[in-house]
């Protein structure tokens, strides 16, 4: 049994739902998205309030009864209110900065990193040593982070690198002298 297949999507106000035959469309004050969805799946919507149905119990509908659900719902949180990730540069000489569209990133390299800006993510620097993606779809923003992370993974002996805000690094103990 899916418990997240079994919860309620509650429809906020200004968000409108459109489904044609497998293609979910929702609209929103932030923008809009839309995702093709398995057509077994069948959805039901009442006064302001989205279910999933699964028409049987095997191990594929169930799998998708709880994954349906969920990729509705950030579709709605993500119109609504949106999604953001955070990330923090630790290093000597390690910064980010906006150049225009453009964020370029000194990890360590030879080379600063250059990341250009993509439709509907927002790539913001507060400090020189914190990064914010924020957009509408939680995948994107979720790969853009993991991206921009990949540049310079953090190390576990000093912790120099890039590392998500919450993200906790277990630092290692060096070598130690006979």
């Amino acid at each position: 049994m899916s418990r997240v297949g079994l919860k309620p999507v509650e429809i906020p106000e200004g968000v409108e739902l459109k489904f044609d035959n497998n293609t979910v469309t929702v609209k929103g004050p932030k923008g809009e998205l839309s995702r093709e969805l398995h057509p077994d799946m069948k959805i039901n919507i009442e006064d302001n309030v989205l279910t999933v149905e699964r028409p049987s119990d095997h191990k594929e509908h169930r799998a998708l009864h709880g994954t349906t659900r969920s990729l509705i719902n950030n579709m709605v949180i993500g119109v609504s209110k949106g999604f953001e990730k955070s990330l923090e540069i630790n290093g000597v000489g390690y910064r980010a900065q906006k150049q225009g569209n453009k964020t370029v990133i000194n990890a360590g390299y030879s080379h600063p990193v250059e990341l250009e800006a993509i439709d509907g993510i927002e790539i913001e620097v507060p400090k020189n040593t914190q990064i914010t993606v924020k957009g509408i779809d939680k995948e994107l923003v979720g790969a853009i982070a993991a991206n921009i992370r990949a540049i310079r993974p953090p190390e576990p002996y000093k912790g120099k690198g890039i590392r998500y805000a919450d993200e906790y690094v277990r630092r290692k103990e060096g070598k130690t002298a006979k």
